[in-house]
């Protein structure tokens, strides 16, 4: 119906060689090059358009936009608001939001059952030069318990345990080039000489170093977490963020925080969701 009015309206106006539509899924259709956005939004798709439009490039100057009033509120709130969250610090990362006016539901014929809210965005230009795998890590740790201190959370042993499981990961990743070249000189692995197994379940000389040297292990990876524990403690304290908390920092806060992790060799990538929308066209 709005193709056939909009048609309707515009083909006999002064804007009709102007005009031109497209057809289509507005998540799945490519965007042309625009300047300006105007749209009612499908409040089903109000998150994954929000961050298509602020991936597209070239960047627009403005877009006006109608959601659902909840979600209206979290893109403009500020830290220190209840709704103040991970959306919240996304969006103002990339763009600049105002809240212009509220839409009561009576105006709608049939009402809906929520109300709406019209807000602006404004996309900063140059967009912050960061990894976005980095920013996604860091700020899915940071608010999975928004209300509670830096220090709080990052003393956790599953985030100790997440974090170096990600650092290994980036360091294997790094040595995998330097890895497969040296292996193009070693030994067919099928020509490898089989050792025979010991009779009766015993384990030889070689089983029972094999079990020292797992036990070595072990002690050494709780020593590594120790570490790594004190060193994310340092970098939090001599950083100021310590005794911070999510919902009060504001994104330049958190860029800081970022750059202090990072340049103590702390990466948060393979923290991130690969599905996440903020990085999907931005990466």
């Amino acid at each position: 119906r709005m193709i056939a009015e909009l048609t309707k309206r515009i083909c006999t106006s002064q804007y009709a060689p102007k005009f031109k539509l497209l057809q289509g899924d507005a998540i799945k259709t490519p965007f042309p090059f625009f300047d300006l956005c105007v749209a009612n939004t499908p409040y089903q798709i109000s998150s994954p358009l929000v961050f298509k439009l602020l991936s597209h490039r070239p960047q627009f100057r403005c877009a006006v936009l109608m959601f659902q009033r909840e979600f209206a509120m979290r893109l403009v709130a500020k830290p220190g608001s209840e709704l103040y969250c991970r959306l919240s610090v996304n969006v103002q990362l990339l763009a600049r939001v105002s809240h212009l006016m509220k839409v009561s539901k009576n105006n709608f014929k049939p009402p809906p059952k929520v109300e709406s809210s019209i807000v602006r965005m404004e996309p900063i230009y140059p967009p912050p030069d960061i990894d976005y795998r980095e920013w996604d890590g860091l700020t899915r740790l940071c608010f999975s318990r928004k209300n509670k201190t830096l220090g709080a959370i990052f003393k956790k042993k599953n985030v100790i345990k997440m974090i170096e499981h990600n650092m290994a990961v980036l360091k294997q990743v790094q040595t995998d080039g330097a890895d497969d070249i040296a292996r193009m000189g070693e030994d067919d692995p099928t020509e490898a000489n089989i050792q025979p197994q010991n009779k009766k379940g015993k384990k030889g000389k070689k089983g029972k170093a094999q079990d020292a040297e797992e036990e070595m292990n072990d002690e050494e990876e709780k020593g590594e977490q120790g570490g790594l524990k004190a060193k994310i403690r340092a970098i939090l304290k001599e950083s100021g963020f310590e005794s911070k908390r999510s919902i009060k920092m504001d994104c330049d806060e958190f860029l800081a925080l970022l750059s202090a992790f990072n340049s103590d060799g702390i990466h948060f990538k393979q923290l991130a969701d690969q599905r996440s929308r903020l990085f999907a066209c931005l990466g």
